[in-house]
């Protein structure tokens, strides 16, 4: 069975459903924490014309349940490990406390099959973020293991019934259109894009109907949670303005032309008002553009007035006249990658790596080790200045802090936004600034989780 786009339509189109996510399905203990359990599952990703596909789910849900808090609020999650591995949990974006960050290895121990752990921590920003597994990422992300997690400004201007999520998942199914597990961890994967899907779905559906109401705004949430696929998107197709990214509200919305990269564990919030009923496709515009969910318009009744934002979340400014400049040079890879690392290396060495599977370096060290990228003063303004000295595109995540983007192939950007995963392309530069105001151990990593396993991930302390 040949997975392209016409029989994506064909499917898909034969079995639209209403994708939903469940809130507040987190059934609370005695001692106020929410339960959430990592079970083996199944569902059927290829709607009726495919098999069930074998999944790791959080409360057996795809994707997993909606844990929705207000800014400032505590809390407190007791996670239960019932999958066969050990895992963790990973509460991306949110500037956490660092014995909460859910790094197996660096931040807890990994959670044993049949144990439990108690996260507790509070959300200090307002926005878009997510949870997923971080211990053996590559494998257990893009088995299911993920699901939104939406903190709601104390004054929310969108109400309940216009505020929407999109999860959106890349799969590799097979040719029955069940998950492909055989190919986990390839290593041609590991050295070429990472692991691409040929099936996408959205709230764990294909092609699913997502309900607006004509002349209101609405808030949709996308949040790209795929282990290595970059979306590209077309939001002014919509009429659509981008309103946040990354969890980060914008000053004002913004109209952004032609076509829009959602990289793996980035968000973008999108505000849209319908100005007539009917159904409209949300749209992929890799390659010839084609729907990936049906925007069913109905004529509710009801006006909304011009479009309001939340606040902007406060976040400490870099200082860039007193700041610790680093370099991050991202080197390996096939299509002539692993060349560049033989000019510190023998050819042995390069062999070893590769038998190793370490196919990427950060500054020339590949994987983690027990010295830190750097050390930085509480406080203190650092600015990386990377550079993708390889074939391939890559998602650079920042754990703990948010960082604005300054510069993107050696140009000053327009607009500066604050992000905590950026997009390079192959030989591109971009320089980020961030203050190290988070004590603790965080990790750099590529979100191309195939990637960060295979050497490109790394580690900086502020002390």
């Amino acid at each position: 069975m040949d997975l392209d786009r016409r029989s994506f339509l064909k499917v898909a189109l034969a079995g639209c459903a209403t994708a939903t996510i469940p809130k507040l399905s987190l059934a609370k203990s005695s001692d106020g924490f929410m339960e959430l359990r990592a079970v083996k599952g199944e569902a059927r990703l290829y709607g009726d014309k495919g098999g069930p596909s074998p999944l790791w789910l959080y409360n057996d849900r795809l994707p997993g349940p909606e844990i929705r808090v207000k800014q400032g609020e505590r809390v407190r999650v007791r996670f239960i490990n019932e999958l066969d591995e050990p895992t963790s949990v990973h509460w991306h974006g949110i500037r956490i406390d660092n014995a909460m960050d859910g790094v197996a290895g660096i931040t807890q121990p990994a959670v044993q099959p049949g144990e439990r752990y108690d996260y507790d921590f509070v959300v200090p920003d307002a926005g878009t973020y997510w949870y997923h597994a971080h211990n053996m990422s590559w494998n257990q992300v893009p088995r299911g293991l993920s699901g939104p997690l939406i903190v709601e400004d104390r004054d929310d201007v969108f109400s309940p019934d216009t505020d929407i999520n999109l999860v959106l998942s890349d799969w590799r199914l097979d040719e029955n259109g069940v998950l492909d597990t055989a190919s986990f961890g390839a290593r041609h994967d590991f050295s070429h894009a990472g692991r691409l899907g040929n099936w996408l779905t959205v709230n764990g559906t294909s092609l699913p109907d997502i309900t607006l109401q004509k002349d209101r705004w609405h808030r949709l949430r996308l949040i790209n949670v795929s282990a290595s696929r970059i979306l590209d998107l077309a939001p002014e197709r919509l009429g659509a303005k981008v309103i946040a990214l990354d969890g980060q509200t914008l000053s004002e919305p913004r109209d952004v032309p032609g076509i829009v990269q959602l990289a793996p564990a980035q968000r973008m919030d999108l505000a849209l008002r319908p100005t007539e009923a009917g159904t409209f496709p949300l749209e992929m515009m890799t390659g010839q553009p084609f729907a990936f969910a049906n925007l069913q318009v109905t004529d509710a009744g009801g006006q909304d007035g011009p479009l309001r934002l939340p606040p902007v979340n406060s976040l400490p400014e870099p200082d860039l006249g007193d700041a610790l400049e680093l370099p991050l040079e991202m080197q390996g890879g096939a299509m002539g990658g692993m060349r560049a690392l033989m000019r510190d290396r023998t050819e042995d060495e390069v062999r070893k790596m590769i038998q190793d599977g370490q196919f990427w370096t950060f500054n020339g060290v590949a994987g983690m080790h027990g010295e830190p990228m750097f050390n930085a003063r509480r406080g203190e303004t650092i600015v990386l200045e990377s550079r993708n000295d390889t074939g391939f595109a890559h998602a650079m995540h920042i754990h703990g802090h948010h960082f604005r983007v300054l510069e993107q192939g050696g140009e000053p950007l327009e607009h500066q936004d604050w992000r905590d995963t950026f997009t390079t392309q192959p030989q591109e530069t971009v320089k980020i600034a961030f203050v190290a105001d988070n004590p603790g151990k965080w990790l750099i990593h590529c979100h191309m989780l195939g990637h960060a396993a295979s050497g490109m991930m790394t580690w900086f302390e502020v002390v």
